[in-house]
């Protein structure tokens, strides 16, 4: 292959990757932006044993160790998995980082247990963060950035506690092991959390970018299930901002201290263009 076939051969390589990147990024803008997404979030309501009506979402709320309890006025109703509700609804305990949603006309009525609390969270299409919304900043697509290391699986998951965007707040994640990667030219070791799809891990982590050009918090890239010889892809491109940072109404966990790396990560999403914080005078 000649020199110049060499470059070419680069090129499309890199256009193919830019290419697919920016698919990506608009796919998750637009699941960022849907009608009912966190970007809807109106309200976060804190229950507790003492029955309380709460603003944007109807009747007299509480909760206890059999789950929250929400009991309707007369002519109210909440659509729950396909059925109507009315009355007394009783939602049974809610696993951690688990949830329902309840529909109330163009609401979406959140019900989840976050960091031990059982909360609500009413979510509507017409909230201005999701209608006013155009976009979120990213770094340029640069595949030094898309490294590959090797995933370590612990002997048991080890249960890691961390702080949260709610001062107070902890959660904690089983972590089934760590991720080896080299950044900048330093050996680094990452602790991974399950995620989303089956096998798959989540990352969460800070930078020397974070409070600068990105989210000063945290922000995430996940990871396909590790290869048969324990290899995984860690694309730093692809790291996209939590809940926390568009929002003060969510209650987003904060990075493991090994998480928080002293390289400049200068890839993937970077600090939002507005952050909701709710007027509470």
């Amino acid at each position: 292959m000649t020199h110049t076939e060499t470059h070419s051969h680069d090129a499309d390589v890199t256009d193919v990757f830019t290419d697919e990147w920016e698919q990506w990024h608009r796919d998750h803008e637009t699941r960022r932006a849907e009608p009912h997404g966190f970007l809807a979030v109106t309200h976060l309501h804190w229950l507790t044993d003492a029955p309380q009506r709460y603003t944007g979402i109807p009747g007299v709320w509480s909760t206890g160790p059999d789950g929250p309890v929400a009991v309707l006025d007369d002519g109210d109703t909440l659509d729950i998995d396909g059925s109507t509700v009315t009355g007394e609804h009783r939602f049974g305990p809610i696993p951690e980082r688990g949830g329902v949603v309840a529909g109330w006309g163009d609401t979406a009525i959140e019900v989840a247990r976050r960091g031990g609390h059982d909360i609500v969270r009413p979510r509507h299409p017409n909230h201005p963060l999701r209608a006013e919304y155009t976009g979120t900043p990213a770094y340029s697509p640069d595949p030094r950035w898309r490294v590959t290391g090797r995933y370590v699986r612990f002997d048991a998951p080890r249960p890691t506690t961390v702080g949260a965007a709610v001062d107070g707040l902890q959660h904690v994640y089983d972590a089934p092991g760590r991720i080896d990667v080299e950044l900048d030219g330093q050996p680094t070791s990452l602790t991974a959390f399950p995620g989303h799809a089956a096998g798959s891990l989540l990352v969460l982590f800070t930078d020397a970018t974070s409070g600068v050009t990105t989210y000063a918090a945290n922000r995430s890239v996940a990871v396909d299930a590790p290869g048969a010889d324990g290899s995984v892809v860690v694309d730093f491109n692809r790291a996209t901002n939590l809940p926390c940072a568009y929002t003060a109404l969510a209650t987003c966990p904060l990075p493991p201290a090994e998480n928080r790396l002293s390289v400049a990560v200068e890839a993937g999403e970077k600090t939002p263009l507005r952050q909701y914080v709710p007027d509470v005078r």
